[in-house]
């Protein structure tokens, strides 16, 4: 009987052992082990090696070089490089992915496209792999400015390049424009368009909410995938994502802000497609979540729920919360330069401090990062920060004494190039429009960089990097003389400098054993300006895209 009964055991074994998907049958496909060999992989570590192989085991660095007498996993699987170079995992410390990942409709990127042909073909290829009748749109990442006709696409333009689609093109906060047949959806929506396809400022929130109205969760997934596909293929393998204004008619706001804009939406379900792909085992980026608080009043409702219900660092090695950012209150609707702030911005960092939350403020001129620094200074007085990484993010200038004060207060500075696509406005021509990058960098306080992409900026980050290096806007104009930084600086400032900002810079930004086996092969060799001479920093991509030993984007040839 004994030996009856364990037969069956074994028989019933085998059957769910049988029944189990293929994937859950193969040990390797977990495994996640990778040689890398033959290639120029600059490590970004302390010593800046270049070697030319690195194992990962398991999703993380092991060897840097040669293996030796190591034993490799038997599911370890090698690379041969070519001689291609390699860099770590690019990190963007302050982005708008979820914005991205939320376009109510099929989103193209006219990144760096400099003629309306070209980004007409752009929209036209889009269009071809999409459903019949989809929208096709692009939101926030271009201006007029940057194609050599000064101007839009034109209602007519749209209406033969894509016959059959629905258009919606916005550029940040200028007017949008759309065909014929977007044209008759807005305005069955009782959304004004003009003859020629224009739609005012004023409209353009109303625009959004209309296309809002017919895009399911379903439809926000296969946008995120393509968002993140889009991040993945240009070497982004960690974004910090900077989080959404509160849409006004969203539920539970209490005392937030509310605006109707192109940065706005529900900020309770923003995330949603995110978690999702998660949940769904299908998220192949590192993503982190800044949260927000919008508050207007003393009593900071928001920003006391999320202190009371949330923890930093709460999540796993994929997706987690980050910190608290870009804004702690209500911050742009103030005349900063006549010396309006917010009144319970000091309150909400005291609140944020004692519960011991990493802190990233947004500025935009000088009179904010010096009210911001001021504050900074009162909450450390009471509760010490200089342990919690907070930082100052975007920084288009400072001067020195609060340069040197946030220094000693262990802050750090979060620089962003959007001025790359927005050019100087405003800026006098006297001064550079910054961020002063060289500036910054040789005072030796704590910086790293980001795009600040998603919404009224590109995500891409050689475009990014590019300005670091050259100082030079998208129409070719220098703006920014006088503060560039070298190639290498500019990729630290991507990389290894860049998981301080959420505290993890022992486990992300250069190849170093014990990491996160995030890893790009690049399409060129960006440390060779013969190779890639400074114009051509913008067209690289990457060939190979690895996240914790997995291959995530590949067009390895």
């Amino acid at each position: 009987m004994k030996i009856w009964a364990r037969f069956l055991g074994l028989m019933f074994l085998l059957a769910a052992v049988l029944a189990l998907p293929v994937r859950a049958q193969d040990y390797c496909a977990w495994d996640h082990s990778l040689r890398l060999v033959n290639g120029r992989i600059h490590t970004m570590d302390a010593s800046d090696r270049v070697v030319s192989e690195a194992t990962i085991q398991e999703g993380r660095f092991a060897f840097i070089g040669p293996v030796g007498n190591h034993k490799l996993s038997p599911c370890t699987k090698t690379i041969d490089l070519h001689g291609r170079t390699a860099v770590p995992g690019l990190i963007d410390n302050h982005d708008h992915f979820v914005l991205l990942s939320n376009r109510p409709g099929y989103e193209v990127q006219l990144e760096g496209i400099t003629t309306i042909p070209a980004a007409l073909e752009a929209l036209r290829k889009r269009a071809q792999e999409i459903p019949s009748g989809a929208w096709v749109l692009t939101i926030g990442d271009w201006l007029p400015r940057q194609f050599i006709e000064k101007r839009p696409p034109t209602l007519a333009e749209l209406d033969r390049a894509l016959p059959g689609h629905p258009v919606f093109l916005w550029p940040g906060f200028q007017p949008a424009v759309t065909n014929s047949l977007g044209k008759k959806f807005f305005e069955s929506k009782g959304v004004a368009v003009s003859d020629a396809g224009v739609i005012g400022p004023r409209d353009t929130g109303a625009a959004m909410n209309a296309l809002r109205s017919i895009w399911t969760p379903e439809d926000a997934v296969q946008g995120a995938l393509f968002a993140q596909s889009y991040v993945l293929s240009h070497g982004l393998t960690t974004v910090q994502d900077g989080g959404v204004f509160p849409l006004a008619g969203s539920p539970d706001l209490l005392d937030s802000d509310q605006t109707n804009m192109l940065a706005s939406w529900n900020p309770w379900t923003a995330r949603d497609p995110i978690i999702a792909l998660y949940h769904r085992h299908k998220l192949d980026v590192r993503v982190r979540f800044q949260l927000r608080g919008e508050d207007t009043t003393m009593a900071l409702p928001i920003l006391k729920q999320r202190l009371d219900n949330l923890y930093p660092d709460f999540g796993d090695d994929m997706v987690r919360n980050s910190e608290i950012g870009e804004y702690a209150v209500s911050w742009y609707t103030y005349d900063w330069q006549h010396g309006q702030g917010p009144a319970n911005f000091q309150a909400a960092l005291e609140m944020i401090a004692k519960r011991g939350w990493p802190f990233m403020q947004h500025t935009l001129s000088l009179k904010e990062v010096q009210f911001t620094a001021k504050n900074y200074e009162a909450v450390n007085a009471v509760t010490p920060i200089t342990g919690l990484h907070w930082s100052i993010a975007h920084v288009p200038q400072i001067d020195q004494p609060t340069l040197e004060a946030m220094k000693k207060l262990n802050v750090g500075l979060a620089l962003h190039g959007w001025r790359y696509l927005q050019g100087r406005q405003g800026t006098p021509v006297s001064i550079p429009a910054g961020p002063p990058y060289r500036t910054i960098l040789d005072s030796g306080i704590h910086v790293g960089a980001g795009s600040d992409g998603g919404d009224i900026s590109e995500i891409d980050p050689w475009f990014d990097i590019f300005y670091m290096v050259t100082g030079k806007d998208i129409t070719g104009e220098m703006i920014n003389a006088g503060e560039q930084v070298t190639r290498e600086q500019a990729l630290r400032m991507y990389t290894a400098d860049n998981g301080w900002f959420f505290r993890e810079e022992n486990e992300l930004g250069s190849i170093e054993p014990g990491k996160l086996g995030d890893l790009v092969v690049l399409s060129d060799d960006y440390f060779d300006p013969r190779k890639v001479p400074d114009e051509q920093i913008t067209k690289l991509k990457s060939v190979l895209t690895i996240v914790g030993g997995r291959v995530v984007s590949s067009d390895l040839h």
